[in-house]
């Protein structure tokens, strides 16, 4: 168990306590800003979620700079940033902040390439993360965490970033998806 495969589980371990904050019916106050009000679980639950999504990069960069990759941490890496941001994603639509249909589609695009990667792994063939892939993740992070926070600080402005970055994160996820499974239909083929 080294550096970065610790790392890698404090993102795991930091998922169930944004959920508590988010989703646990315990009010520890709210606070007003102009004419937004928000609650303090609200906000940190955002801070813990930007935390937890703040190691992904880390956890492999730690990997690569000490040449400590594993087998362990290349699956237990994905697998990490899956379960954060569909346990926000199905927060958020518990919260009523974002439609189920959003979730559905993100949730199953992950569903889909993991099951890609499975097959190609079964096979002796590694899929690695993509560029556009990366891209998502990163989309993923800052849409979730401005619905968190309730737009802030662009609902001053009236700039709807929150639906911006929901779109954003439904398209580029879409496509990402798409580009794994079209550079990678030989996976599929020879199965």
């Amino acid at each position: 168990m080294n550096l970065a495969n610790r790392i890698t589980l404090a993102r795991i371990f930091l998922v169930p306590v944004v959920m508590f904050f988010l989703l646990v019916r315990y009010n520890i106050g709210t606070f007003t800003i102009g004419s937004l009000t928000m609650t303090f679980n609200e906000l940190i639950a955002a801070l813990v979620f930007i935390l937890a999504a703040s190691t992904d990069g880390l956890d492999g960069y730690i990997a690569r700079k000490r040449k400590i990759v594993t087998n362990f941490g290349k699956f237990l890496d994905p697998l990490a940033d899956k379960l954060l941001i569909s346990a926000a994603l199905i927060s958020l639509v518990e919260m009523q902040r974002l439609e189920a249909w959003i979730a559905i589609v993100i949730i199953s695009r992950e569903f889909a390439v993991t099951g890609l990667r499975s097959i190609a792994a079964a096979e002796g063939q590694v899929i690695a993360a993509s560029a556009l892939g990366k891209l998502k993740t990163w989309v993923q992070i800052v849409a979730i965490t401005v619905v968190m926070i309730r737009n802030f600080p662009f609902e001053f402005l009236g700039i709807p970033f929150d639906e911006v970055a929901t779109w954003a994160m439904v398209i580029i996820t879409i496509y990402s998806g798409y580009d794994y499974f079209a550079k990678n239909r030989n996976v599929i083929q020879y199965s």
